[in-house]
């Protein structure tokens, strides 16, 4: 799903790459990536995250991707060329991503599955693609926050299929994830760190 013009606002205003970066931080520090990963960013906006995981983590190659076109623009347009190198923007969606199955090392999430109606199969597709032993970065908000009173007459979201966080922790796990690290608020969202395991 597309971001209408509120969340267009909210992620793209100059406080979001400061919170971004405290969380890469600390998803850093926790689990590092080795040199010469090659790494994901679904839903990338405008690219602020990307700059910042290319920074912390040092991939050899990020893929940034975002369903909206718009975005893809302006992930181009507002990194500096220096910035860019080592990236690659492209649109694409979560549930389709243009990506063998166990390529690649990491993939980052912000904020993208409380937006997919069909976020398990979203969640079982960055599972496909990450290799064995691969991590799944995420940050996901719960209804609570995002459909209260005031925000859902102002921000877009699907309204049916929505996880709490026992339904993302289940659905974690029955995808072949190991959540290692979180930190989490029970009415407002997560941030986690997620471990691909290997078949059984």
């Amino acid at each position: 799903m597309k971001l209408n013009w509120a969340e267009r606002w909210a992620v793209n205003n100059p406080s979001r790459p400061i919170q971004q970066r405290l969380e890469i931080r600390w998803m850093r520090n926790r689990r590092p990536l080795a040199p010469g990963s090659v790494v994901l960013e679904v839903g990338c906006g405008r690219g602020a995250g990307a700059a910042i995981i290319r920074k912390e983590f040092q991939p050899a190659l990020l893929l940034a991707s975002d369903l909206d076109l718009q975005m893809i623009h302006k992930g181009r347009s507002y990194l500096p060329e220096a910035e860019r190198k080592k990236m690659s923007f492209h649109v694409a969606d979560v549930l389709r991503i243009p990506a063998r199955t166990g390529s690649l090392d990491a993939v980052v999430g912000f904020g993208v599955l409380h937006h997919v109606p069909e976020w398990q199969a979203a969640l079982k597709e960055i599972v496909r693609v990450l290799k064995p032993g691969g991590v799944y970065y995420l940050e996901e908000l719960y209804p609570s926050l995002y459909q209260n009173f005031i925000t859902k007459h102002i921000l877009l979201h699907p309204t049916t299929n929505r996880f709490r966080s026992s339904d993302l922790k289940r659905e974690l796990k029955a995808s072949g994830l190991r959540l290692d690290h979180l930190l989490e608020y029970s009415k407002v969202g997560i941030l986690g760190i997620s471990t691909k395991q290997p078949a059984v």
